[in-house]
């Protein structure tokens, strides 16, 4: 098996030219919906514009369902259109509760989404377990998980490497990276390994990044737009979290930071973490309601 390192990557992408403008605001045709397809970026992978997030409070919300709740919750999602799921491995138990809620329903007729920490371990291995607990063969999108300094692009460099191999055994279609803090976040423009990010967006800041990456401190959200811009000039996909601030916003902040992230910041899909089918129902609404 051949195996890619992340130098000879960079070093072919940049000779090839790869890296080609898609512009800065995904163009939002009349009619468009939360569960349209659209693509991320240069990764060409398809997701639902409105994903469903499993790591609430890391999780616990949904793990508090019990498998039972969260099978039907997921399926209710599923039949609303949302066809775009997402979890971590630090989201304990989340991949094999959605490993269990998905059982049966066809693999090419949703997008799964996982993040890995980058701390130690084997990269292979690492994915070959999350797939066994998630249920699947492969996964669509995998993240290197909560980045958070200035210095990740060299730091993770051994994960970006594994993921690229796993790539070359397509157990992972497209890759990218979570960021937390706004010394990180300013690597993502010019970053050219990778095609997806996933950055946090509303439209107060809560929640998002700022200076030294302090949680209850207000985000920077000029800044946060304009590196958000400049990823989607350079092709990157974006996928916006922490849209709803970790749960705290009433109905009125809900909608308007889901027309924020899509009209201002000019994201190409959101996560949002979900408790009842209300919810689902909810986010599908304030978004289409954003799109209109």
């Amino acid at each position: 098996m051949a195996r890619f390192s992340r130098r000879e990557f960079l070093r072919t992408t940049i000779a090839t030219g790869a890296l080609a403008s898609t512009g800065t605001l995904p163009l939002l045709a009349d009619g468009a919906k939360a569960t349209d397809w659209v693509t991320l970026g240069k990764s060409n992978i398809k997701v639902t514009r409105l994903a469903f997030g499993t790591g609430s409070h890391g999780g616990s919300v949904q793990r508090n369902l019990g498998q039972e709740q969260f099978n039907a919750l997921v399926r209710h999602a599923y039949d609303r259109g949302i066809r775009f799921f997402e979890t971590s491995d630090t989201y304990n138990e989340m991949h094999s509760m959605l490993g269990i809620a998905l059982k049966g329903i066809p693999r090419d007729s949703y997008r799964l989404m996982s993040k890995v920490t980058t701390d130690s371990g084997d990269p292979q291995q690492r994915f070959d377990e999350l797939r066994k607990q998630a249920n699947t063969d492969y996964f669509d999108i995998m993240l290197l998980h909560v980045q958070q300094d200035a210095d990740w692009p060299s730091r993770s460099s051994r994960w970006q490497d594994g993921i690229l191999e796993a790539q070359s055994r397509k157990i992972i279609l497209s890759r990218g990276a979570s960021v937390h803090g706004l010394p990180a976040l300013r690597q993502v423009p010019a970053n050219k390994w990778l095609q997806v990010a996933m950055i946090r967006m509303n439209h107060v800041g809560t929640r998002m990044d700022n200076e030294g990456n302090v949680w209850d401190d207000a985000g920077n959200v000029p800044e946060v737009v304009d590196h958000v811009h400049q990823a989607r000039s350079s092709g990157v996909g974006i996928i916006s979290m922490k849209l709803i601030g970790e749960g705290v916003f009433n109905h009125e902040d809900r909608q308007k930071a889901m027309r924020f992230a899509f009209r201002n910041a000019g994201v190409d899909c959101v996560t949002v973490g979900y408790k009842s089918p209300a919810e689902v129902d909810e986010a599908i609404a304030n978004l289409n309601a954003a799109l209109a």
